[in-house]
């Protein structure tokens, strides 16, 4: 049995562990789950911070080994084609995505590195891509590395690999963790003794939590940064050089307010599907905006991202699918809405 097949045979009890079957006590005590949904696309080579510099809504050439940071890549036209979470690596620069959209993303990157020197290769084969969260995650985090990031989109890097604090979940902290299969096997027995292996749908439910987006195949080409609130979690750099969809981007946080964000909210609801268009009692003809992710959450009901426009957004008036579906009912978001230009 190859690397990845080890790690993937290690969780794969996991996938029947979720919300239906798991409490969120149980998760504040510690829990762990295989990220198979994302995957490591790497970039080496003298230009490769200032080649993605120039090809991305945050700030490459200046990152320093103790940060990661969240970057949108754009069309032209100014729409989302990806989210990125991204980080300096043995003088690399590794971007993490949705598996769904990988092969199509390096493909297209790889069309303008013309004479740059740069090397893109998906290296998800190479590392086993983990999430934690809970109280018992930091302690066992603290016996492989010396320390543990403490601010958000902190990293540390050590013998143990790569681990990264991420938005909190849950009312605890949540970390990303890329290590080595072998290491992973290795302290197979000690993760078994430490923490609940989950699934990832658990994880994504986190991100839903902490107001934190990611772009899939079913939602590329929806959205500019800001209508998923992506500069609020520090994905977009005003202050930057050029980069595809930049005017539209700057114009769209420049000139008068921004109309459409996205919202926390629940639904009760058998199925939410990515892309589903909501629609206000304001206007029942027109949507008003669609599903960015949604998982079902510890009381059954969905738990949802919504981009939507900010006029909408009223408790009791938003319906999923139709002006018939079922009701949004909107929960606040962790954090505010801010100009981030001032």
């Amino acid at each position: 049995m190859n690397a990845p097949n080890s790690t993937q045979h290690f969780f794969e009890l996991a996938s029947s562990i979720n919300t239906s079957n798991s409490t969120l006590a149980q998760l504040q005590d510690g829990y762990i789950c295989h990220l198979q949904d994302q995957s490591l696309l790497q970039a080496s080579g003298d230009d490769a911070a200032s080649f993605l510099h120039n090809q991305l809504s945050n700030d490459v050439e200046h990152l320093n080994y103790t940060q990661a940071r969240y970057a949108a890549y754009c069309t032209p036209k100014g729409r989302m084609l990806a989210s990125f979470l991204y980080w300096k690596s043995d003088g690399n620069i590794i971007l993490q995505c949705s598996s769904s959209l990988q092969p199509a993303l390096q493909k297209r990157l790889q069309m303008f590195v013309m004479r740059s020197k740069v090397k893109l290769e998906d290296v998800s084969e190479q590392f086993a891509t983990i999430g934690l969260g809970g109280k018992t995650a930091s302690a066992f985090l603290l016996t492989q590395f010396t320390q543990l990031p403490e601010v958000i989109n902190d990293k540390i890097s050590g013998e143990a690999g790569t681990i990264i604090r991420v938005h909190d979940a849950f009312d605890t902290p949540r970390y990303l963790w890329i290590l080595t299969h072998t290491k992973l096997i290795d302290i197979s027995a000690q993760i078994d003794a430490s923490l609940k292996k989950v699934d990832a749908s658990i994880w994504r439910l986190g991100n839903i939590h902490a107001g934190v987006p990611q772009v899939l195949e079913q939602s590329k080409e929806k959205f500019v940064p800001q209508m998923i609130n992506f500069e609020l979690i520090g994905g977009v750099n005003f202050r930057k050089g050029c980069y595809p969809g930049q005017e539209i981007v700057a114009r769209s946080q420049y000139l008068g307010k921004l109309k459409r964000r996205m919202a926390i909210a629940r639904v009760s609801a058998d199925s939410v599907d990515i892309a589903t268009e909501v629609f206000s009692d304001n206007d029942p003809t027109q949507p008003c905006g669609m599903i960015v992710s949604a998982e079902r959450d510890f009381d059954q009901n969905f738990a949802c991202l919504v981009e939507m426009k900010l006029a909408d957004q009223e408790q009791g008036k938003v319906h999923l699918g139709s002006h018939m579906g079922p009701i949004l009912n909107f929960l606040p978001l962790p954090y505010a809405y801010l100009d981030v230009t001032e």
